[in-house]
């Protein structure tokens, strides 16, 4: 496979966005035949930087059309993968702000806007669960 996944160390290497509404809702998305919602993007491929793969994802599971110099690169995240036993995902993690409808092509089947700070009734992805919305709960919001 491409520089994406690692076999030998079961890592699978990926961009994804947290992406923000101006109402501060951020976007969850859900693969075909799979239950976890989880952060928009995909595998990073050879040769290619982690915000250009976010955008290409972007456009190709959501018709999105992002400047990838626009992406603010929040850090890297690793989680167990959602839909591949065994395998840990290592995201790169990036920021973008978006007023603009969005909607699910290619392998993706539903995509929904969620309020980070209220419960959350879906089956989340570990990295998504875990560490993403954590990180935006913690960081990225204004103090009340």
């Amino acid at each position: 496979m491409t520089a994406c996944t690692d076999s030998k160390n079961a890592i699978i290497h990926i961009a994804a966005g947290l992406l923000l509404r101006p109402d501060g809702r951020t976007l969850l998305v859900r693969k075909r035949g799979t239950q976890a919602f989880m952060q928009a993007g995909g595998k990073i491929e050879a040769r290619e930087s982690p915000a250009v793969a976010l955008a290409r994802e972007l456009e190709e599971e959501l018709g999105l059309q992002v400047d990838p110099a626009q992406a603010r690169f929040l850090g890297q995240f690793s989680a167990p993968a959602a839909n591949e036993p065994g395998y840990v995902v290592q995201a790169e993690v990036f920021l973008l702000e978006i007023d603009a409808e969005v909607a699910p092509t290619a392998e993706i089947e539903e995509v929904c806007w969620v309020d980070p700070h209220s419960d959350i009734n879906l089956h989340l992805a570990p990295l998504t669960r875990d560490l993403i919305l954590p990180f935006y709960r913690a960081s990225l919001t204004p103090p009340a």
